[in-house]
Protein backbone atom coordinates (compact mmCIF):
# COMPACT_ATOMS: atom_id res chain seq x y z
CA UNK A 1 0.00 0.00 0.00
CA UNK A 2 1.54 3.18 -1.22
CA UNK A 3 1.47 5.46 2.12
CA UNK A 4 0.96 9.43 1.53
CA UNK A 5 3.65 11.99 1.70
CA UNK A 6 3.51 12.70 5.00
CA UNK A 7 2.64 9.59 6.77
CA UNK A 8 4.30 9.40 9.84
CA UNK A 9 6.26 6.21 11.35
CA UNK A 10 2.99 5.08 13.30
CA UNK A 11 0.73 5.86 10.06
CA UNK A 12 3.48 3.79 8.02
CA UNK A 13 3.19 0.92 10.57
CA UNK A 14 -0.92 0.59 10.77
CA UNK A 15 -0.69 0.38 6.98
CA UNK A 16 1.46 -2.43 6.60
CA UNK A 17 -0.76 -4.09 8.90
CA UNK A 18 -3.37 -3.37 6.50
CA UNK A 19 -1.58 -4.53 3.40
CA UNK A 20 -0.67 -7.71 5.47
CA UNK A 21 -4.29 -8.50 6.88
CA UNK A 22 -5.54 -8.24 2.98
CA UNK A 23 -3.02 -10.54 1.56
CA UNK A 24 -3.98 -13.08 4.28
CA UNK A 25 -7.75 -12.23 2.60
CA UNK A 26 -8.85 -11.00 5.76
CA UNK A 27 -11.12 -7.68 5.79
CA UNK A 28 -9.95 -4.40 7.77
CA UNK A 29 -13.13 -3.13 7.23
CA UNK A 30 -16.28 -5.40 7.11
CA UNK A 31 -19.58 -4.13 6.49
CA UNK A 32 -21.47 -5.01 9.68
CA UNK A 33 -21.31 -6.64 13.52
CA UNK A 34 -24.92 -7.89 14.80
CA UNK A 35 -26.28 -8.60 17.96
CA UNK A 36 -24.09 -6.23 19.46
CA UNK A 37 -25.12 -5.74 23.94
CA UNK A 38 -24.08 -1.95 25.46
CA UNK A 39 -20.95 -2.59 27.33
CA UNK A 40 -22.68 -1.43 30.28
CA UNK A 41 -24.72 -4.58 30.33
CA UNK A 42 -21.94 -6.79 30.49
CA UNK A 43 -19.97 -5.02 32.71
CA UNK A 44 -22.76 -4.60 34.77
CA UNK A 45 -23.42 -8.79 34.72
CA UNK A 46 -19.68 -9.35 35.28
CA UNK A 47 -19.79 -7.05 38.33
CA UNK A 48 -22.24 -9.10 40.21
CA UNK A 49 -19.48 -12.25 39.78
CA UNK A 50 -17.11 -13.37 42.13
CA UNK A 51 -13.15 -12.68 41.67
CA UNK A 52 -12.11 -15.70 38.28
CA UNK A 53 -15.56 -16.18 37.99
CA UNK A 54 -17.13 -16.62 34.51
CA UNK A 55 -20.91 -16.25 33.31
CA UNK A 56 -22.30 -18.34 31.46
CA UNK A 57 -24.68 -16.15 28.79
CA UNK A 58 -22.01 -14.90 25.73
CA UNK A 59 -22.11 -11.75 24.40
CA UNK A 60 -20.87 -9.80 21.53
CA UNK A 61 -19.61 -5.89 22.01
CA UNK A 62 -18.09 -3.26 19.88
CA UNK A 63 -16.27 -0.15 20.28
CA UNK A 64 -12.95 1.79 20.15
CA UNK A 65 -9.87 0.34 21.77
CA UNK A 66 -8.58 3.18 24.18
CA UNK A 67 -5.08 0.85 25.22
CA UNK A 68 -3.96 -2.46 24.40
CA UNK A 69 -1.49 -4.17 26.86
CA UNK A 70 -0.01 -7.48 26.47
CA UNK A 71 1.17 -9.58 29.46
CA UNK A 72 3.05 -12.74 28.76
CA UNK A 73 0.31 -15.17 27.32
CA UNK A 74 -2.45 -13.10 27.56
CA UNK A 75 -3.69 -9.68 27.07
CA UNK A 76 -6.10 -6.49 28.25
CA UNK A 77 -7.78 -3.90 25.65
CA UNK A 78 -9.85 -1.08 27.18
CA UNK A 79 -13.05 -0.86 24.73
CA UNK A 80 -15.35 1.80 25.12
CA UNK A 81 -18.97 2.23 23.22
CA UNK A 82 -21.00 4.86 23.59
CA UNK A 83 -22.98 3.16 27.14
CA UNK A 84 -19.16 3.40 28.68
CA UNK A 85 -15.55 1.68 29.03
CA UNK A 86 -15.16 -2.35 29.32
CA UNK A 87 -11.99 -4.69 29.80
CA UNK A 88 -12.16 -6.99 27.17
CA UNK A 89 -9.46 -10.42 28.42
CA UNK A 90 -7.89 -12.56 26.08
CA UNK A 91 -5.27 -15.48 26.77
CA UNK A 92 -4.50 -17.75 24.87
CA UNK A 93 -6.51 -20.64 26.64
CA UNK A 94 -9.89 -19.43 24.39
CA UNK A 95 -7.59 -18.14 21.25
CA UNK A 96 -5.25 -20.43 20.66
CA UNK A 97 -1.18 -18.95 21.07
CA UNK A 98 -1.49 -18.89 17.07
CA UNK A 99 -5.18 -16.62 17.33
CA UNK A 100 -3.87 -14.45 20.52
CA UNK A 101 -0.49 -13.63 18.20
CA UNK A 102 -2.38 -12.73 15.30
CA UNK A 103 -4.72 -10.09 17.19
CA UNK A 104 -1.71 -8.86 18.91
CA UNK A 105 0.64 -8.37 15.58
CA UNK A 106 -2.96 -6.54 13.97
CA UNK A 107 -4.52 -4.94 16.60
CA UNK A 108 -3.88 -1.20 17.62
CA UNK A 109 -5.43 1.15 19.74
CA UNK A 110 -7.83 3.48 18.27
CA UNK A 111 -9.27 0.49 16.32
CA UNK A 112 -12.90 -0.29 16.16
CA UNK A 113 -13.42 -4.01 17.46
CA UNK A 114 -15.87 -6.52 17.89
CA UNK A 115 -15.63 -9.63 20.44
CA UNK A 116 -18.06 -12.20 21.57
CA UNK A 117 -17.26 -13.53 25.13
CA UNK A 118 -18.69 -14.35 28.47
CA UNK A 119 -18.61 -12.08 31.30
CA UNK A 120 -15.96 -13.05 33.68
CA UNK A 121 -13.99 -10.96 36.92
CA UNK A 122 -10.50 -10.33 36.96
CA UNK A 123 -8.64 -11.91 40.16
CA UNK A 124 -8.36 -8.04 40.84
CA UNK A 125 -12.30 -8.04 40.82
CA UNK A 126 -12.19 -5.96 37.33
CA UNK A 127 -15.74 -6.46 35.12
CA UNK A 128 -14.42 -7.88 31.82
CA UNK A 129 -15.46 -9.62 28.87
CA UNK A 130 -13.43 -13.00 28.47
CA UNK A 131 -13.02 -13.14 24.71
CA UNK A 132 -13.16 -16.43 22.53
CA UNK A 133 -13.23 -14.30 19.19
CA UNK A 134 -11.97 -10.63 18.39
CA UNK A 135 -12.63 -9.39 14.71
CA UNK A 136 -11.20 -5.87 13.56
CA UNK A 137 -14.12 -3.90 12.16
CA UNK A 138 -12.45 -0.52 11.21
CA UNK A 139 -8.28 0.10 11.38
CA UNK A 140 -7.12 3.26 12.75
CA UNK A 141 -4.61 4.97 10.37
CA UNK A 142 -4.35 7.62 12.77
CA UNK A 143 -2.88 7.01 16.10
CA UNK A 144 -5.81 8.34 19.20
CA UNK A 145 -4.57 11.53 20.87
CA UNK A 146 -3.47 10.55 24.22
CA UNK A 147 -5.67 8.97 26.56
CA UNK A 148 -4.19 11.16 29.45
CA UNK A 149 -4.32 14.29 27.69
CA UNK A 150 -6.88 14.39 24.90
CA UNK A 151 -6.71 17.32 22.60
CA UNK A 152 -4.92 20.24 24.00
CA UNK A 153 -4.86 22.32 20.65
CA UNK A 154 -8.20 24.28 20.76
CA UNK A 155 -8.03 25.27 17.14
CA UNK A 156 -7.60 21.43 16.51
CA UNK A 157 -10.37 20.47 19.03
CA UNK A 158 -12.94 22.85 16.90
CA UNK A 159 -12.07 22.10 13.80
CA UNK A 160 -12.05 18.57 13.56
CA UNK A 161 -14.59 18.03 16.72
CA UNK A 162 -14.73 14.05 15.98
CA UNK A 163 -10.84 14.05 17.36
CA UNK A 164 -11.91 16.14 20.32
CA UNK A 165 -14.67 13.53 20.49
CA UNK A 166 -13.08 10.39 20.37
CA UNK A 167 -10.41 11.42 22.85
CA UNK A 168 -12.86 13.09 25.55
CA UNK A 169 -15.35 11.42 26.94
CA UNK A 170 -16.48 15.16 28.50
CA UNK A 171 -17.07 16.32 25.53
CA UNK A 172 -19.03 13.41 24.26
CA UNK A 173 -21.37 14.33 27.29
CA UNK A 174 -21.14 17.67 26.40
CA UNK A 175 -23.25 17.04 23.59
CA UNK A 176 -25.58 14.52 24.97
CA UNK A 177 -26.43 16.97 27.21
CA UNK A 178 -27.75 19.43 24.42
CA UNK A 179 -29.85 16.29 22.96
CA UNK A 180 -31.44 16.47 25.59
CA UNK A 181 -32.03 19.82 26.00
CA UNK A 182 -33.51 19.72 22.75
CA UNK A 183 -35.91 17.10 23.67
CA UNK A 184 -36.87 18.62 26.80
CA UNK A 185 -37.91 21.89 25.29
CA UNK A 186 -39.86 19.79 22.32
CA UNK A 187 -41.83 18.13 25.11
CA UNK A 188 -42.27 21.22 27.55
CA UNK A 189 -43.84 23.05 24.04
CA UNK A 190 -46.11 19.86 22.96
CA UNK A 191 -47.06 19.20 26.70
CA UNK A 192 -48.98 23.16 25.96
CA UNK A 193 -50.63 22.04 22.73
CA UNK A 194 -47.95 23.38 20.36
CA UNK A 195 -47.13 21.98 17.05
CA UNK A 196 -44.11 21.75 15.84
CA UNK A 197 -43.68 22.21 12.04
CA UNK A 198 -40.87 23.42 9.74
CA UNK A 199 -40.55 26.78 7.82
CA UNK A 200 -38.33 27.56 5.21
CA UNK A 201 -34.70 28.07 5.25
CA UNK A 202 -34.16 29.89 1.75
CA UNK A 203 -36.47 33.17 1.47
CA UNK A 204 -36.90 36.45 -0.81
CA UNK A 205 -36.61 38.62 2.37
CA UNK A 206 -34.82 37.58 5.74
CA UNK A 207 -36.76 39.31 7.69
CA UNK A 208 -37.72 38.53 11.91
CA UNK A 209 -34.31 40.13 12.99
CA UNK A 210 -31.84 43.44 12.55
CA UNK A 211 -29.06 41.35 11.16
CA UNK A 212 -27.25 40.68 7.60
CA UNK A 213 -28.35 37.28 6.02
CA UNK A 214 -26.44 35.83 3.88
CA UNK A 215 -27.04 35.61 0.03
CA UNK A 216 -27.18 32.71 -2.67
CA UNK A 217 -29.01 32.69 -6.34
CA UNK A 218 -31.69 30.66 -7.33
CA UNK A 219 -31.54 29.17 -10.42
CA UNK A 220 -35.33 28.19 -10.84
CA UNK A 221 -36.45 31.47 -9.72
CA UNK A 222 -33.50 33.11 -12.01
CA UNK A 223 -33.29 35.64 -9.27
CA UNK A 224 -31.41 36.11 -5.44
CA UNK A 225 -32.63 34.55 -2.57
CA UNK A 226 -30.97 34.61 1.37
CA UNK A 227 -30.64 31.81 4.12
CA UNK A 228 -33.14 33.22 7.00
CA UNK A 229 -31.61 35.32 9.76
CA UNK A 230 -34.79 34.18 12.23
CA UNK A 231 -38.07 31.95 12.13
CA UNK A 232 -40.36 34.39 13.21
CA UNK A 233 -42.44 35.69 10.21
CA UNK A 234 -42.93 32.62 8.62
CA UNK A 235 -44.25 31.07 11.83
CA UNK A 236 -46.96 33.79 12.42
CA UNK A 237 -48.55 33.17 8.97
CA UNK A 238 -49.12 30.26 10.36
CA UNK A 239 -51.04 31.91 13.18
CA UNK A 240 -52.98 34.43 10.55
CA UNK A 241 -54.00 30.70 8.57
CA UNK A 242 -55.69 28.97 11.79
CA UNK A 243 -52.66 27.26 13.63
CA UNK A 244 -53.08 28.71 17.20
CA UNK A 245 -49.92 27.32 18.63
CA UNK A 246 -46.64 26.33 16.59
CA UNK A 247 -43.06 26.08 17.21
CA UNK A 248 -40.02 25.58 15.53
CA UNK A 249 -36.11 24.55 15.94
CA UNK A 250 -34.05 24.82 13.47
CA UNK A 251 -30.87 26.45 12.44
CA UNK A 252 -30.71 30.37 11.49
CA UNK A 253 -27.92 32.35 9.34
CA UNK A 254 -26.50 35.37 9.99
CA UNK A 255 -23.07 36.58 8.31
CA UNK A 256 -21.67 38.28 11.28
CA UNK A 257 -19.22 37.53 13.82
CA UNK A 258 -17.81 34.30 15.85
CA UNK A 259 -17.09 35.25 19.44
CA UNK A 260 -17.90 33.42 22.56
CA UNK A 261 -21.54 33.92 22.48
CA UNK A 262 -22.01 34.34 18.94
CA UNK A 263 -21.94 32.34 15.56
CA UNK A 264 -22.90 32.38 11.69
CA UNK A 265 -25.11 29.02 11.70
CA UNK A 266 -27.12 28.52 14.90
CA UNK A 267 -30.19 26.69 16.27
CA UNK A 268 -33.03 28.92 17.24
CA UNK A 269 -36.64 27.65 19.06
CA UNK A 270 -39.15 30.11 17.87
CA UNK A 271 -42.67 29.35 19.42
CA UNK A 272 -46.22 31.38 19.44
CA UNK A 273 -49.57 31.37 20.87
CA UNK A 274 -52.70 32.83 19.50
CA UNK A 275 -54.57 34.81 22.15
CA UNK A 276 -51.65 35.48 24.39
CA UNK A 277 -48.97 37.79 25.58
CA UNK A 278 -46.02 38.82 26.50
CA UNK A 279 -46.34 37.88 30.67
CA UNK A 280 -47.87 34.50 28.98
CA UNK A 281 -44.32 34.05 27.35
CA UNK A 282 -42.58 34.76 30.51
CA UNK A 283 -44.54 32.59 32.45
CA UNK A 284 -43.45 29.38 29.92
CA UNK A 285 -39.74 30.50 29.46
CA UNK A 286 -40.13 30.55 33.43
CA UNK A 287 -41.54 27.08 33.75
CA UNK A 288 -39.38 25.68 31.10
CA UNK A 289 -35.81 26.38 31.79
CA UNK A 290 -36.56 25.51 35.89
CA UNK A 291 -37.59 22.06 34.18
CA UNK A 292 -34.54 21.76 32.18
CA UNK A 293 -32.39 22.64 34.93
CA UNK A 294 -33.53 19.70 37.01
CA UNK A 295 -33.60 17.30 34.14
CA UNK A 296 -30.04 18.04 33.06
CA UNK A 297 -28.82 18.35 37.19
CA UNK A 298 -30.89 15.02 37.37
CA UNK A 299 -29.31 12.94 34.03
CA UNK A 300 -25.73 14.97 34.03
CA UNK A 301 -24.15 14.65 37.59
CA UNK A 302 -20.58 14.24 35.85
CA UNK A 303 -20.72 17.72 34.53
CA UNK A 304 -20.57 20.69 37.29
CA UNK A 305 -22.43 23.39 35.98
CA UNK A 306 -25.75 21.02 34.98
CA UNK A 307 -25.43 20.18 39.25
CA UNK A 308 -26.00 23.70 40.19
CA UNK A 309 -28.38 24.76 37.06
CA UNK A 310 -31.32 24.21 38.80
CA UNK A 311 -29.92 26.50 41.59
CA UNK A 312 -29.36 29.38 38.74
CA UNK A 313 -33.06 28.77 37.97
CA UNK A 314 -34.94 29.37 40.61
CA UNK A 315 -38.04 30.40 40.34
CA UNK A 316 -39.13 33.26 40.36
CA UNK A 317 -36.84 35.08 37.78
CA UNK A 318 -35.98 39.00 38.62
CA UNK A 319 -37.93 41.79 36.13
CA UNK A 320 -36.52 45.09 36.05
CA UNK A 321 -37.74 48.00 33.54
CA UNK A 322 -35.56 48.83 30.63
CA UNK A 323 -35.70 52.31 30.79
CA UNK A 324 -35.37 52.49 34.62
CA UNK A 325 -32.66 50.30 34.40
CA UNK A 326 -30.82 52.01 31.89
CA UNK A 327 -31.56 55.64 33.43
CA UNK A 328 -30.29 54.14 36.88
CA UNK A 329 -27.09 52.48 35.66
CA UNK A 330 -26.19 55.57 33.63
CA UNK A 331 -27.18 58.79 35.35
CA UNK A 332 -28.91 59.71 32.05
CA UNK A 333 -32.32 61.32 32.54
CA UNK A 334 -34.82 61.64 30.05
CA UNK A 335 -34.04 58.63 28.01
CA UNK A 336 -36.58 58.61 25.23
CA UNK A 337 -36.50 61.66 24.95
CA UNK A 338 -32.87 62.08 23.51
CA UNK A 339 -32.69 63.00 19.85
CA UNK A 340 -30.71 60.41 17.82
CA UNK A 341 -27.55 62.44 17.44
CA UNK A 342 -27.51 62.78 21.12
CA UNK A 343 -27.71 59.01 21.65
CA UNK A 344 -25.16 58.50 18.76
CA UNK A 345 -22.55 60.75 21.07
CA UNK A 346 -23.17 58.84 24.06
CA UNK A 347 -22.93 55.48 22.61
CA UNK A 348 -19.24 56.43 21.27
CA UNK A 349 -18.85 58.04 24.55
CA UNK A 350 -18.80 54.42 25.85
CA UNK A 351 -16.78 52.86 22.97
CA UNK A 352 -19.92 52.02 21.19
CA UNK A 353 -18.60 51.01 16.97
CA UNK A 354 -21.52 51.32 14.95
CA UNK A 355 -22.57 52.66 11.89
CA UNK A 356 -23.40 56.33 11.98
CA UNK A 357 -26.38 55.14 9.67
CA UNK A 358 -27.91 52.69 12.46
CA UNK A 359 -31.29 53.69 13.47
CA UNK A 360 -31.75 54.76 17.06
CA UNK A 361 -32.62 51.64 18.59
CA UNK A 362 -29.14 50.37 17.89
CA UNK A 363 -27.72 53.23 20.17
CA UNK A 364 -30.48 52.19 22.75
CA UNK A 365 -29.14 48.73 22.76
CA UNK A 366 -25.72 49.96 22.87
CA UNK A 367 -25.93 51.98 25.85
CA UNK A 368 -27.96 49.11 27.49
CA UNK A 369 -25.41 46.93 27.01
CA UNK A 370 -22.83 48.64 28.11
CA UNK A 371 -24.60 50.35 31.41
CA UNK A 372 -26.67 47.46 32.86
CA UNK A 373 -26.28 44.12 30.78
CA UNK A 374 -23.15 42.92 32.70
CA UNK A 375 -25.48 43.34 35.90
CA UNK A 376 -27.62 40.88 34.81
CA UNK A 377 -26.05 37.69 36.34
CA UNK A 378 -29.41 35.46 37.77
CA UNK A 379 -32.01 35.09 35.68
CA UNK A 380 -33.70 38.39 34.78
CA UNK A 381 -36.18 39.43 32.09
CA UNK A 382 -35.99 43.06 30.66
CA UNK A 383 -39.01 44.60 30.43
CA UNK A 384 -40.92 47.13 27.91
CA UNK A 385 -38.10 48.54 25.54
CA UNK A 386 -38.35 51.19 23.55
CA UNK A 387 -40.77 51.21 20.23
CA UNK A 388 -38.21 52.54 18.57
CA UNK A 389 -35.98 49.17 19.12
CA UNK A 390 -38.63 46.76 18.12
CA UNK A 391 -40.61 47.11 14.70
CA UNK A 392 -42.53 43.79 15.49
CA UNK A 393 -44.14 44.42 18.80
CA UNK A 394 -47.29 45.52 20.13
CA UNK A 395 -47.11 48.40 21.57
CA UNK A 396 -47.12 48.62 25.30
CA UNK A 397 -50.76 49.05 26.37
CA UNK A 398 -49.81 51.70 29.70
CA UNK A 399 -46.43 53.31 28.32
CA UNK A 400 -45.95 55.78 25.84
CA UNK A 401 -42.72 55.08 23.97
CA UNK A 402 -42.54 51.14 24.00
CA UNK A 403 -43.23 48.08 23.27
CA UNK A 404 -44.53 45.24 25.13
CA UNK A 405 -41.21 43.39 24.69
CA UNK A 406 -39.19 41.21 27.26
CA UNK A 407 -35.20 39.63 26.76
CA UNK A 408 -34.25 36.81 29.12
CA UNK A 409 -30.64 37.65 30.28
CA UNK A 410 -28.40 35.41 32.55
CA UNK A 411 -24.82 35.47 33.39
CA UNK A 412 -24.55 38.95 31.49
CA UNK A 413 -26.14 37.09 28.31
CA UNK A 414 -29.26 37.58 26.56
CA UNK A 415 -31.09 34.09 26.49
CA UNK A 416 -34.68 34.72 25.15
CA UNK A 417 -36.68 37.47 23.48
CA UNK A 418 -40.60 37.68 23.12
CA UNK A 419 -43.13 40.29 22.28
CA UNK A 420 -46.64 40.79 22.34
CA UNK A 421 -47.02 40.32 18.73
CA UNK A 422 -47.98 43.50 16.13
CA UNK A 423 -51.24 42.40 14.42
CA UNK A 424 -52.22 45.49 12.73
CA UNK A 425 -51.35 45.39 8.83
CA UNK A 426 -51.06 49.43 8.24
CA UNK A 427 -49.19 49.79 11.72
CA UNK A 428 -46.34 47.24 10.66
CA UNK A 429 -46.25 48.40 7.09
CA UNK A 430 -45.60 51.87 8.75
CA UNK A 431 -42.85 50.61 11.40
CA UNK A 432 -41.32 48.35 8.19
CA UNK A 433 -40.93 51.64 6.20
CA UNK A 434 -39.51 53.57 9.07
CA UNK A 435 -37.12 50.46 10.01
CA UNK A 436 -35.83 50.85 6.28
CA UNK A 437 -35.68 54.45 6.15
CA UNK A 438 -33.51 54.58 9.55
CA UNK A 439 -30.96 52.33 8.89
CA UNK A 440 -30.72 53.39 4.82
CA UNK A 441 -29.89 48.99 3.70
CA UNK A 442 -32.68 46.36 3.12
CA UNK A 443 -30.87 44.49 5.82
CA UNK A 444 -33.85 44.69 7.41
CA UNK A 445 -35.76 44.59 4.33
CA UNK A 446 -39.76 45.10 4.14
CA UNK A 447 -41.78 42.00 3.71
CA UNK A 448 -44.89 42.76 1.65
CA UNK A 449 -46.24 39.60 1.63
CA UNK A 450 -45.98 39.47 5.69
CA UNK A 451 -48.06 42.23 5.63
CA UNK A 452 -50.50 41.15 3.02
CA UNK A 453 -51.23 38.44 5.20
CA UNK A 454 -51.87 40.52 8.27
CA UNK A 455 -54.82 41.85 6.51
CA UNK A 456 -56.69 38.49 6.36
CA UNK A 457 -56.31 39.18 10.51
CA UNK A 458 -54.08 37.42 13.01
CA UNK A 459 -55.32 37.09 16.20
CA UNK A 460 -53.37 38.64 19.17
CA UNK A 461 -50.49 36.44 19.99
CA UNK A 462 -47.34 35.89 22.22
CA UNK A 463 -44.62 34.71 20.44
CA UNK A 464 -40.55 34.45 21.78
CA UNK A 465 -37.65 32.69 20.94
CA UNK A 466 -34.04 31.95 21.70
CA UNK A 467 -31.01 30.32 20.68
CA UNK A 468 -30.62 26.49 21.76
CA UNK A 469 -26.82 26.99 21.66
CA UNK A 470 -26.92 29.82 24.52
CA UNK A 471 -29.29 27.79 26.83
CA UNK A 472 -26.92 24.74 26.53
CA UNK A 473 -24.66 26.98 27.24
CA UNK A 474 -26.42 28.49 30.63
CA UNK A 475 -27.79 25.11 31.27
CA UNK A 476 -24.66 23.09 31.55
CA UNK A 477 -22.19 26.08 32.73
CA UNK A 478 -19.93 25.95 29.73
CA UNK A 479 -18.08 29.32 28.90
CA UNK A 480 -17.93 29.84 25.22
CA UNK A 481 -20.87 28.54 22.48
CA UNK A 482 -17.39 26.90 20.54
CA UNK A 483 -18.36 24.21 23.42
CA UNK A 484 -21.56 23.48 22.73
CA UNK A 485 -21.79 23.68 18.75
CA UNK A 486 -20.50 20.41 16.59
CA UNK A 487 -18.97 22.07 13.86
CA UNK A 488 -18.22 25.69 13.19
CA UNK A 489 -17.78 26.98 10.03
CA UNK A 490 -14.25 27.72 10.40
CA UNK A 491 -10.85 27.12 9.15
CA UNK A 492 -8.80 29.05 11.32
CA UNK A 493 -10.05 30.46 14.41
CA UNK A 494 -10.29 34.07 15.08
CA UNK A 495 -8.31 35.47 18.68
CA UNK A 496 -9.53 34.85 22.07
CA UNK A 497 -13.30 34.48 22.74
Amino acid sequence: MEPPPDASRLEQDRLDKIAAMRAAHVEPYPWTFAGRTPTVIVRVKAGALNPEETGTEAFRVAGRLTAVRRHGGSAFFDLEDASGPLQLFLRADELGAGGLRTILEWIDGGDIVGATGRSYRTRRGEPSLLVDELQLLAKAIHPPPEKYHGVKDPELRLRQRYVDLLASRESRRMFELRSTVVQGAREFLQGEGFLEVETPTLVQVAGGAAANPFLTHSSYLDQEVQLRVALELPLKRLLVGGMERVFEIGHVFRNEDLDSTHVPEFTMLEAYAAYADYRDMQDWMERLFSQLAQTVARLFPDIPGAVTAPERFLRPFGTVDFVEALEEKSGLSGILDRSLDELKTLARKVGATVPAESPIGTFYDKLFDHYVTPTLIEPTFVLDHPAASTPLAKRHRSKPGRVERFELYIGGVELANAYSELNDPIEQATRFREQLAARGVESYAMDDDFVEALRYGMPPAGGVGFGIDRAVMALSGAASIKDVVLFLPIRRLPGPG
